[in-house]
């Protein structure tokens, strides 16, 4: 079913049902779209339904930024359950807890917001209008906390309209992929800029895959995509991925690198789509490309960088080890090795002077490695990037050293980025104890790193960590 298809559909009932509801005019805008919502929950037929949720969609299509607030506060409030019959029906249940009175008061739980909502996406459009509603709202919900209520019945009703039995993969490419749609994955590439046209064919060449989600209401608007590159071994740096010409078509790749994964619509914040995209994928190279027996990313430390100045700021002791302060405090001409870290850290450019570079490597790689396999109490790190991949049954692999050279991967986590291993035959297990214990499932090579910390009189560093071996 296409878009176009279910909008014309919806349109033509629109307008057989125009007959028989009345659009207020000479009303200012804010003033019609409370109107039509009004009317609009309290309509039964179908027909005058689809009319009056077109007419509120274009009504909400002329608020300004302040009437838009005002909208969205009073739906919050106006629109939220009756209060004496919700009373009435925990009552019934605490007295007599049964399937029936259960189901009663879920009924009345249920605030007519979300009706409201629900008939506005039989609108044409309607559906693309709730997801820029919802990417409207959240920017505002730190200062406007009684928005809440209204976000919450969004993100609920988007969760169940795309989930993923409604999504459809699509491979996208040069040849084939509408231009509209590559001019998208342009503007919506959230990790490595895609720099122009010439760029996107590169990423889009024979040794490259790329794949989106799609959904039936959206259907020229990816949801998420991926990016793939075929190569031989666990590449270790992003910028010969994104410059480096065709591999030889010779020897045939056998390691598949997610090297990049951008969400692309911000109203579908906290819907995830990205486990069942990367596990679709690994199956349709797999069909395709036999030769490929390894399935990892290349993937960014966002949160790094934040952590470890955190630390700094706090005055956290025990950041080096006594053989990683040597040659970093001969290297500044300041007191005291955890000031001269930081301040060879801040000093721009400091990747290019060998000397520099040798002395903050081993504690940049360890610190790393400590930083992604934190225990925080079970929950595991609070990387966003790794509570993706962890809780989609990855293995943390290897910390890469000077992976991304570009300002916004020194930015990030100092360049620092790691490989996540998909290992198909652990991927239930490794994701079963992340979501339960907080345990990262990591390689020898990273334990290696995270014991570097421990001292030599057996006093643990700072951080401690919480891991699981699973080596290749």
């Amino acid at each position: 079913m296409s878009a176009s298809w279910f909008d014309r559909l919806l349109s033509s009932i629109a307008d057989r049902g125009r007959a028989w509801v009345k659009i207020p005019t000479g009303v200012p805008p804010l003033e019609q779209a409370v109107q039509l919502s009004r009317s609009l929950i309290s309509e039964r037929g179908e027909a005058s339904g689809a009319a009056l949720a077109r007419a509120l969609l274009e009504s909400l299509g002329t608020l300004g930024e302040t009437d838009r607030l005002a909208y969205y506060r009073l739906v919050a409030a106006d629109f939220a359950p009756d209060p004496e019959p919700l009373k009435r029906a925990a009552e019934a249940y605490l007295a007599a807890p049964s399937p029936a009175t259960a189901m009663v008061l879920g009924e009345v739980a249920e605030p007519p917001r979300q009706e409201l909502l629900r008939r506005i996406n039989m609108a044409p459009g309607g559906t693309g209008t709730l997801v820029h509603m919802r990417e409207n709202l959240l920017p505002l919900l730190r200062e406007h906390p009684d928005l809440a209520p209204l976000d919450g019945d969004l993100r609920h009703l988007l969760g169940s309209w795309f989930n993923r039995g409604f999504l459809e993969l699509r491979r996208i490419d040069w040849h084939q992929t509408p231009a509209a749609i590559l001019e998208k994955l342009i503007r919506y590439e959230a990790v490595h800029e895609i720099k122009g046209w010439p760029d996107l064919r590169r990423r889009l060449a024979p040794d490259r895959r790329c794949f989106a989600f799609f959904h039936p209401a959206l259907a020229d608007e990816p949801l998420i995509f991926v990016e793939v590159a075929l190569v031989n071994g666990l590449s270790q740096a992003v910028q010969p991925l994104l410059e480096q010409g065709e591999v030889d078509a010779s020897k045939a790749p056998d390691t598949a690198i997610f090297y990049s994964i951008s969400n692309c619509q911000k109203g579908l914040r906290g819907i995830s789509f990205g486990n069942f995209l990367i596990k679709q994928v690994v199956e349709e190279l797999k069909a395709e490309t036999p030769s490929l027996v390894q399935f990892a990313t290349l993937s960014p430390v966002p949160g790094f960088r934040r952590w470890l100045d955190a630390k700094f700021s706090g005055g956290a002791k025990h950041l080096l080890t006594a053989e990683e302060r040597v040659p970093i405090a001969a290297l500044a001409d300041i007191k005291g090795a955890k000031g001269a870290f930081r301040r060879l850290l801040d000093a721009p450019g400091w990747h290019e002077d060998a000397a520099t570079e040798a002395a903050l490597r081993a504690p940049l790689l360890r610190l790393a490695a400590e930083y992604l396999t934190s225990s925080n109490e079970g929950k595991g790190p609070t990387d966003p990037v790794a509570r993706f991949h962890l809780g989609n049954g990855a293995r943390l692999e290897r910390v890469n050293w000077l992976a991304n050279i570009a300002p916004r991967g020194f930015k990030e986590s100092y360049g620092v980025m790691v490989n996540y291993l998909y290992d198909l035959d652990r991927i239930e297990a490794n994701h079963e104890a992340f979501v339960r214990h907080g345990t990262v499932a990591h390689s020898d090579a990273v334990e290696a790193l995270v014991a570097q910390g421990v001292r030599r009189n057996g006093v643990t560093s700072l951080l401690g960590f919480s891991g699981r071996r699973n080596a290749s």
